[in-house]
């Protein structure tokens, strides 16, 4: 997700200060090493699969009866669980060194060959998409194990009406890496490259330490690192517009193609989900801002004794908040803990990512600034990165990410082509697991300052999940369409996302010159275009289960077991039934941003 620094510009180990040890990466599960013979015996097989694939099944597809059809999906899956488990590699070697030209030539030179590899494969999705329906379905019904694939075929079959020709698809497919993925690893290269002379600091920083000092408790530290921030992103505001521009022309060029109806109608077809609910949902979030957003933030104006916030205000701690450093070990047993009360299945499954090398958590020159959880392959387990600089929050992110970690392991069991949730789905159980630690952290406060404090967090992460990731899902979509109209020009840029700070965060804020440029630096635009409204509809849906679980919903945790063992095998509407929601139903979001309004109701109580 990110690159090169010209030089070491931040000591790992000072950070770590007060930390303890932090774990690192074992990817030995995945290959022993980049010229292991094992990497080179699977790129051929590959190789040779794929051909083999394609002279077993191209223009026959049609022909198969149901046992033939299995045999042919299987070996598909089997093909997709080598190449994902090439590039799981290839790609969190390069993760955890951005910097290191070897590690981004070993990225590329996979990207290459398994891109070369799998071209002749592409005829599989084209020509089962031109399969009868009354066929396919006397094959379903021929065939249990067959029919157990029917949400694939269905994703798949939804690109039915948007499909090109074979010709052409394959084309598109060839020339992946010096499309879209090129201007990607452009945009992380030099956003990786990136220092930052903050005042104040005795050396430079790079983009995840300077972030990190906007929460830092001296209001001149956090107003330095805006305007390095600021001042950094404007020298480079041409570049990352021209990336901004090429990607949205490239998107636009290919929807129009594909005959896509509007910009974000591939991101819903691929999440599985009705663009009516996402259409339900955005604007649900939008009415709320004036008693999320613009409420919240007029109370924090009034603790921190200011008449208006600045950008540098928004997520910093309050007044009397008592700054502290918590320790690997304590955010391990704080986490660990909360999983264990909601069921003690839910700590064992997380236990192997701190105890086998799982989990890379340390902030080091060059590695790629965030978090995530990646699945990798079915047949191994999935990996977590985090940048651990021991905030409160970061033991947040650590319960998010390993909620991930915890879904993707239950899911597995699906197989390589059932086991990916929907984006949707995808946040379900990390905004899961964050409530579940947050919930645990509020029950042990032993002062109102400490509940409030606590509380005030947890509004503010979930104003940043809700409120800013719809905000930036309108940019988006303002993006896209301007983008239509013709070439845009950095301030067109700048005056597009301004247009959507200042709704989303209303009257208690200024905004100070140069973050009109802010949005440079956010990678969801430019990897995954409107991918940014899952973050949404996870903490949505999430306060609803959560409702359901506080209210006692029998056989709760069975049912949300049950629900993250089925992966991608469900559709929204099966898999939340047993919880009595839907989120067709109209009034679904009002739920969750309800208990967001009835924490904020809480804290202005506390003023009383």
């Amino acid at each position: 997700m990110t690159l090169p620094l010209p030089r070491p510009v931040f000591d790992a180990n000072a950070a770590a200060g007060g930390l303890g040890p932090l774990p690192e990466w074992d990817l030995s599960d995945l290959y022993p090493a980049p010229d292991a013979p094992e990497v080179a015996r699977d790129l051929d097989w590959l190789r040779d699969a794929c051909a083999g694939f394609a002279a077993d099944y191209e223009g026959k597809l049609a022909t198969l009866d149901a046992a033939a059809m299995l045999a042919c999906v299987r070996r598909y899956e089997e093909i997709d669980v080598v190449a994902g488990r090439i590039m799981s590699f290839a790609g969190l070697r390069y993760y955890q060194n951005t910097m290191d030209s070897t590690r981004a030539k070993f990225l590329a030179d996979c990207q290459d060959q398994v891109t070369d590899h799998t071209t002749p494969l592409v005829f599989f999705s084209l020509e089962f998409n031109r399969l009868e329906e009354d066929h396919l379905a006397a094959l379903l019904a021929a065939n249990a194990d067959l029919a157990r694939y029917r949400p694939v075929f269905d994703r798949m079959r939804a690109m039915r009406p948007h499909q090109l020709s074979d010709e052409l698809e394959r084309f598109l497919h060839d020339q992946s890496t010096v499309g879209a993925a090129a201007w990607n690893r452009l945009f992380d290269e030099t956003m990786a490259g990136l220092t930052f002379t903050v005042a104040g600091e005795e050396e430079d920083l790079n983009l995840e330490s300077t972030l990190n000092l906007l929460t830092d408790p001296d209001r001149t530290k956090r107003e330095a690192a805006a305007r390095a921030l600021a001042g950094v992103f404007d020298r480079h505001i041409k570049l990352f517009a021209r990336v901004h521009n090429t990607l949205a022309k490239e998107k636009e060029i290919e929807d129009r193609w594909r005959k896509m109806p509007t910009p974000q109608h591939g991101r819903h077809l691929s999440n599985h989900v009705e663009p009516e609910v996402v259409e339900a949902l955005r604007n649900a979030v939008v009415a709320a801002y004036p008693r999320l957003s613009h409420r919240y933030y007029r109370l924090k104006a009034k603790w921190m004794g200011l008449d208006r916030l600045q950008v540098w205000d928004r997520n910093a701690p309050l007044p009397i908040e008592t700054p502290r450093t918590i320790g690997w070990d304590e955010a391990r047993e704080t986490v660990s803990t909360a999983y264990a009360a909601f069921d003690p299945r839910m700590a064992e499954l997380a236990d192997p990512f701190f105890t086998r090398g799982w989990i890379d958590a340390g902030v080091k020159p060059g590695k790629a600034p965030g978090a995530f959880a990646h699945p990798t392959v079915t047949t191994v387990h999935p990996y977590v990165m985090l940048n651990y600089l021991g905030k409160p929050r970061d033991v947040m992110t650590l319960a998010h990410e390993l909620g991930h970690g915890v879904h993707q392991r239950l899911a597995a069991g699906q197989g390589e082509l059932l086991s990916s949730t929907p984006l949707t789905l995808a946040e379900t159980a990390s905004v899961f697991g964050e409530m579940l630690t947050f919930r645990k952290l509020l029950d042990a406060a032993a002062t109102p300052a400490e509940r409030k404090t606590l509380l005030a967090g947890k509004v503010e992460d979930m104003i940043n999940t809700v409120v800013r990731q719809i905000a930036f899902y309108d940019f988006e979509c303002k993006l896209h369409a301007a983008r239509r109209e013709g070439e845009l020009t950095p301030d067109d840029i700048n005056a597009l996302w301004m247009s959507v700070q200042a709704q989303s965060l209303g009257d208690a804020f200024e905004f100070m010159d140069g973050y009109e440029t802010f949005w440079a630096y956010i990678p969801h635009f430019v990897h995954s275009p409107f991918y940014v409204y899952a973050y949404a509809f996870g903490d949505g849906l999430v306060n609803a289960l959560y409702a359901a679980y506080a209210e006692g919903l029998e056989g709760f945790e069975d049912k949300y077991f049950d629900m993250l063992k089925a992966g991608g095998s469900k559709h929204h509407k099966d898999l939340l039934a047993p919880f009595g929601l839907d989120l067709t139903d109209p009034a679904f979001w009002d739920k969750g941003l309800n208990m967001i309004a009835g924490f904020i109701d809480e804290l202005e109580a506390m003023e009383g």
